[in-house]
């Protein structure tokens, strides 16, 4: 069943008509009770440029072109991050062996390295240049921050964040107070918290910088 006018975009709609400020506009709608991300969407509907009615603005639209840049972007960003932090992980087994674990074998596996170097070589690349070309498109069309595909993808990145912080914090405390929390295992945690808390940082400061761009305008 199709949907009909939307009350809040009407209301902005006729708001601006009659010259309204969008500040004023925000304000009164979130006195109402409104949401403050949904008045936000409403007014971005609309350009904020001079003109007897109120102008709308372009939306983004969801392309398979699109979606595909994405995919690519967000996945060899997660192959890169993984490969990188497996090769750290071997390198910190081959600097601080656990010699309860000798007899069976070096666990310094020459055949991982030389798989996460592998992975990091090809995938590596193909982010940067990936987001390169992103951040180019983005910067020619501003709307396309409003990708959907975007959007899902970061708030994903953000929850994977999220989730080895927290796993990573309870397998540290869970150590520390059985009073095994050895160097190596402290290493492996800081690399995992280091590499977590970069994607978490940059991603956030990325949905921040997009807020700012999309506030209402005082008049």
């Amino acid at each position: 069943m199709a949907s009909g006018p939307s009350p809040l975009g009407d209301f902005v709609r006729a708001a601006l008509a009659q010259g309204q400020d969008r500040a004023s506009i925000g304000a009164v709608l979130q006195r109402a009770g409104w949401p403050a991300e949904a008045v936000s969407n409403a007014i971005d509907e609309f350009a904020d440029i001079p003109f007897p009615v109120p102008v709308p603005s372009p939306r983004a639209s969801l392309s398979a072109r699109e979606a595909f840049l994405y995919l690519v972007l967000f996945t060899s960003l997660y192959i890169s991050i993984f490969n990188f932090g497996h090769l750290l992980f071997q390198f910190i087994e081959r600097a601080f062996p656990d010699v309860t674990q000798r007899r069976y074998g070096d666990r310094f596996n020459l055949d991982s390295v030389r798989w996460s170097v592998s992975a990091l070589i090809v995938a590596f690349p193909v982010f940067l240049w990936t987001a390169r070309h992103v951040a180019r498109e983005v910067e020619r069309d501003p709307s396309l921050r409003l990708s959907p595909i975007r959007r899902w993808c970061t708030y994903l990145t953000l929850f994977i964040a999220v989730s080895f912080l927290i796993g990573d914090g309870m397998s540290l405390v869970y150590n520390l107070l059985g009073g095994e929390l050895t160097m190596r295992f402290a290493l492996k945690s800081i690399v995992v918290a280091a590499l977590s808390g970069s994607m978490l940082l940059y991603y956030q400061g990325d949905l921040r910088r997009e807020e700012r761009a999309h506030e209402p305008k005082d008049s």
